[in-house]
């Protein structure tokens, strides 16, 4: 009897370090995946805005540069240094913008709406910046002569244009979104009212 009993005791202490063993390598509380994804979404959205206003801060600067390249392409007087100095400024800012554009296009399909059309909008401007920036340092380390050449200045109007629908577009964007939360700060704020 004895021994039923010390056998009955192991049995049962087995039993519940196996049942607490197994409880204990259970998560305490595990977290639907829907909301650890709405979670994940809300911080790369943020994480977007964040980008988009570094971009704005950017192409404020790539705007002062650009502007004085378009003003170049009317000028035959300044020397090509000159040139090679804006086109330079210019090539720092682009560079800066499109490591934050490779991220925003990382994180893409996760933020909102609004941020994957600004991403899109914003990488295209871009895109023609780079392009236009990058012909036109290629053609002057060519020729420095060419700086009178129509297709050169084609690349400063570029340049200036695309610089200015970008910094535009970004501003946009960004009011967009001050504006919705301003929206929904009202509308929180008129609900706790009524």
């Amino acid at each position: 009897m004895r021994r039923n009993l010390s056998r009955m005791i192991a049995i049962l202490v087995g039993s519940a370090m196996l049942a607490t063993g197994a409880l204990a390598a259970q998560p305490k509380e595990t977290v639907p995946a829907t909301y650890a994804s709405t979670e994940n979404s809300t911080y790369l959205s943020t994480r977007a805005s964040t980008l988009l206003a570094e971009i704005q801060r950017e192409a404020a600067g790539l705007r002062k540069n650009a502007d004085t390249l378009g003003t170049f392409a009317h000028s035959t007087q300044l020397s090509w240094q000159s040139h090679a100095d804006y086109l330079n400024r210019v090539k720092e800012h682009i560079n800066a913008v499109g490591k934050r554009i490779a991220e925003l296009q990382r994180i893409r399909d996760s933020v909102l709406p609004w941020q994957q059309q600004a991403i899109t909008e914003v990488t295209t401007h871009a895109s023609q910046v780079a392009a236009s920036a990058q012909a036109a340092i290629v053609q002057l380390n060519d020729d420095r002569r060419s700086l009178l050449s129509p297709e050169y200045r084609d690349h400063l109007r570029t340049i200036d244009d695309s610089s200015a629908a970008m910094k535009e577009r970004v501003d946009k964007f960004l009011n967009y979104e001050k504006a919705q939360q301003r929206f929904l700060q009202l509308q929180d704020e008129l609900e706790l009212a009524g």
